[in-house]
Order: C-alpha cells, then structure tokens, then sequence
C-alpha cells in the first residue's frame, strides 16, 4: 500500500498546468524572423536566417532584437537600440501569426487537458499584445485560465516572478502545478517557483541539451501530456 505521507501526488494533486509559448505550443520563429528582416530592411543591414533566430528566441523582445542588431553590425546607443526595439513590436504585432503553427496535437491535448478539469496557464517573455493576439489566431486562447507576458512584471523567465504571478491568477499553490516548457529557462523559473514537476518538449529552441537540466522528464511529443500527468512518477 501507498504511504500518504511519502506520495506528493497525493498530498499535492495536480490542479493546473503551466505552459511557456514559443518553441512550446507554438513553432513563432519565420514570423519573428520576418519582423527582424523587415527591421534590418529599414535600417539598410543584411537578413538574419532561420537558425540564427532560433537560438536569439527565449529571452523576451528586447534581447531578440538585441541580437538581431548585434549580428548585424550593433548599434550605437541605448537610444538607437530603444527604438529599434519599439519598430520590431510594431512590426511584429501588427501580424504575429502569419507564419506560426501550433505544433502537433497541442490543440487537442490542451482541450482534453482543460475537459478533465485542469486549470491551464501560459508564462511567457514574449510581450502580452503579440501573446493574445497570437493565442486567438491559432485559436487556443478560450482553454486558458490566464496568460502573463514578458511586460507582465518586472522580470521575465528564468525569474520565478512570472510563474508565481500565473500560479497566483490560476489560484494554485505551486505544489498544485506542472510547468511544461522547452529551454533552460522554463525549468530555471519553475524549478525557482517550486512547482511540483517540471516537463519538457523535445522539440523547440533550447540552447542547451536538455538532458543536462533538472527537469522530471522529456515528452516524447505533446500528445504524451495528459499519460504523463496521470502518472505520480514521470
């Protein structure tokens, strides 16, 4: 027989669960790549490729942007970079989704997810405008409970600040929460917020080898959430 007192699932439901967005539920890079060409565009600099975006994404807007230039030349000031960073949103929000997709059998897992009562939750560094707008093109903004951004609070993921004030809105405890994301930074956040597991996508825009972060298990895709989280051990 199980002892109570020894098993954390028991003393500890699952009750929500926590997802971060980019390289997670959703492949953002070709548009965030599209609005960093069109910046460089304007600016008279040569386009960034797909794989050096893929490793500048992680670290909210203004570190993208930060890398974008710094690729490209840098730049001269804090103020030339600020307005940079303020033609990049404009850019990107006004079309976040052309080129995203959800990956596969996010939608249908997120719905099963929130069907068997789960609350669900995303913590994100990308800015709260392109997030929703994002969140209800690809239609999946009716399954969450509550979304933060990186202009939610004054720090972004690897903080625990955001995953604490998503947990706080979901009204759970940590112990009560799963935080599934794809880099170092989700586990950083989540392990820091003390969430009760920690799971990651296989896919994604990790740069570093998952293998080597204190996570509680790899998906062998996203379709695999709801057996993991049947599961007391992952």
């Amino acid at each position: 027989m199980t002892d109570p007192a020894a098993d954390s699932s028991i003393r500890h439901p699952i009750r929500a669960v926590a997802f971060d967005l980019d390289g997670t539920l959703v492949d953002s890079a070709a548009d965030l790549m599209h609005a960093s060409n069109a910046l460089l565009a304007e600016l008279g600099r040569p386009p960034v490729d797909l794989p050096a975006v893929r490793s500048f994404i992680g670290d909210g807007a203004p570190k993208l942007v930060e890398r974008v230039l710094a690729a490209t030349g840098g730049v001269a000031d804090a103020e030339e970079g600020a307005r940079c960073l303020r033609r990049f949103l404009a850019i990107y929000e006004a079309d976040p989704s052309a080129h995203s997709a959800l990956y596969p059998g996010v939608a249908e897992t997120l719905e099963a997810l929130a069907k068997a009562g789960l609350r669900l939750g995303v913590c994100t560094n990308k800015p709260m405008g392109a997030t929703m707008r994002l969140l209800e093109d690809l239609g999946i903004a009716g399954v969450f409970a509550a979304v933060v951004g990186g202009d939610s609070y004054p720090t972004r993921k690897p903080s625990a600040e955001p995953v604490l004030g998503l947990l706080e809105r979901l009204d759970v405890s940590p112990g009560e929460a799963v935080f599934v994301g794809d880099n170092e930074h989700d586990v950083a956040a989540a392990r820091a917020a003390g969430v009760a597991r920690v799971l990651l996508v296989p896919y994604g825009y990790a740069r570093v080898p998952l293998d080597g972060l204190p996570h509680d298990g790899i998906l062998g895709g996203f379709a695999d959430l709801p057996e993991r989280l049947s599961c007391r051990a992952p």
